[in-house]
């Protein structure tokens, strides 16, 4: 006798919201790990924009009788070794570490793109001598790189971001110039080539939109990459300077108190890990969105 296999089904709310949800959302409602995803980075992006009002103390004000205070009701997530509230601190460093993110993400996406997209179109000695730069960068590993671009920079937080952005652009180079290279022999482009249209035209009106869903993806999962990677400048000095509540330098303020105070680290460092597990999780939710091959009912 053929055994079945009973399949667990969304109850008919469910599935009624389902139907009513926007087509784009259906790939999203069905995966939970996408939707936890989103709520931390919801939760982190609020916290971020309400840190004045959220924030009980002042985040840079020293209170030397408060030292190393273990949380409790007056401090939720205890003191530093400065006395310095630590929930303020992590509050205002989501607003910090998340602007970071979205900067570096948006400079060095943006200039990578445009350099693939030439890269890839127009070929030739141009995409030769593009992707030899680009592979100059990818030369070395990239937190090296950034950490001697930041060091000869200047330690500070603007120059960490512009280091990070440097080191980043050529993987987007790569991404958008692997995509292109497919895309200008399809037939949509040939056929646009051949009613008159210059390649002006057919570059940024034709190919650039076909190129937007991986990037869009890869940016999104790229978010927690520059995030950690600026805060492990800001561990070793080379990135936010005291007394600026950033997730990194606050590990780096607590390294010394692992023993005695756990808090100090742990808790900027439990920060970091939620940002780079929710960019992820909402990485892969966004691909399965955009990926055309993908079919919902």
């Amino acid at each position: 006798m053929a055994r079945t296999t009973s399949l667990r089904l969304p109850s008919e709310p469910g599935r009624a919201a389902i139907r009513r949800a926007p087509r784009w959302l259906v790939p999203l409602l069905h995966n939970p790990l996408s939707l936890a995803g989103g709520a931390i980075l919801l939760v982190l992006a609020l916290s971020g924009a309400f840190a004045p009002l959220l924030a009980p103390a002042n985040p840079v004000a020293v209170h030397m009788t408060a030292l190393l205070q273990p949380p409790s009701a007056a401090h939720w997530f205890g003191t530093d070794n400065l006395g310095r509230d630590l929930l303020s601190r992590t509050l205002y460093g989501a607003r910090i570490s998340l602007t970071i993110g979205f900067v570096v993400v948006l400079t060095s996406g943006a200039v990578g793109s445009m350099i693939g997209l030439v890269s890839g179109f127009f070929g030739g000695i141009v995409d030769l001598a593009l992707m030899r730069l680009a592979d100059m960068f990818l030369a070395f590993p990239s937190l090296i790189l950034a950490m001697a671009l930041a060091a000869a920079l200047g330690p500070s937080l603007t120059n960490a971001m512009v280091a990070i952005a440097i080191t980043a652009w050529p993987g987007y180079a790569r991404l958008i110039r692997s995509v292109t290279l497919s895309l200008k022999e399809q037939e949509f482009v040939a056929a646009t080539r051949a009613i008159g249209a210059g390649e002006g035209r057919i570059l940024f009106r034709h190919v650039l939109p076909n190129t937007l869903s991986p990037l869009i993806v890869n940016a999104t999962m790229s978010l927690g990459t520059a995030i950690l990677v600026a805060a492990g400048l800001s561990f070793i000095g080379f990135g936010a300077q005291p007394p600026t509540p950033e997730w990194g330098a606050m590990v780096a303020a607590g390294r010394n108190y692992v023993n005695s105070a756990w808090w100090v680290a742990t808790i900027p460092g439990l920060a970091i890990l939620l940002a780079v597990i929710g960019f992820s999780l909402l990485g892969d939710a966004l691909r399965d969105i955009l990926d055309p091959r993908m079919r919902w009912p």
